[in-house]
């Protein structure tokens, strides 16, 4: 009698990881399909609405996608996600945020893609990346995952548009113990604790 209660909790347990696993891949799937209607919105500029509530990524769905950072980036949670992991994990939100802003602030301006992968991606082709970390040789597979669940969902509010630009408008930003000759042809915006941030005089970008 035991061996057969053991057996109906089995397959009770079992059942339960299946729906579990069903529920996340669902998930998963409508929060990458919102991601790619908003990213394309963003693209489009001019065009500052409001997200409806009924296309917003909620959080639930957000952390579904890539749960333990190793998802090939292909899709926009997952290209913005590990990008803010990458070059500001460790820091403070505002550093993690105001990066999240760079890339939503390049996102279909002219001299950039408009989708969130090519953006991260970006001279890549020419060994010449906009964002170090995708290009540095080393493996991007994320390390500590509590942070990687902080990036991603400073990704959603972005994709969302409910993250303020801490940046005031900048689409290139560099760590503060550097001085790039490159700084010298942009506008400062702003900076945060390891950051300082620009934007293109007279609106140009490359």
């Amino acid at each position: 009698m035991r061996s057969i209660w053991i057996a109906i909790c089995c397959a009770i347990t079992l059942l339960g990881g299946q729906a579990l696993a069903t529920e996340q891949e669902q998930q998963k799937e409508v929060a990458e399909n919102k991601a790619e209607v908003l990213e394309q919105k963003a693209a489009e500029k001019g065009v500052d609405l409001p997200v409806p509530k009924s296309e917003a990524i909620t959080t639930s769905e957000v952390q579904a996608v890539d749960p333990v950072g190793v998802s090939p980036l292909d899709d926009a949670i997952t290209c913005l996600a590990r990008s803010i992991y990458w070059e500001a994990k460790g820091k403070s939100s505002a550093d993690m945020e105001a990066v999240a802003s760079v890339v939503m602030n390049r996102l279909g301006h002219e001299g950039f893609p408009d989708t969130v992968c090519a953006v991260v991606k970006q001279g890549s082709e020419a060994k010449n990346c906009q964002f170090s970390w995708w290009c540095d040789g080393r493996p991007d597979k994320v390390q500590e995952e509590t942070e990687y669940a902080v990036a991603k969902e400073i990704a959603r509010k972005a994709l969302n548009k409910q993250l303020n630009d801490r940046t005031n408008g900048a689409m290139y930003f560099h760590d503060r113990t550097v001085k790039p000759d490159w700084a010298r042809k942009y506008i400062k915006t702003t900076q945060t604790n390891m950051f300082l941030f620009y934007k293109p005089k007279g609106g140009d970008a490359r």
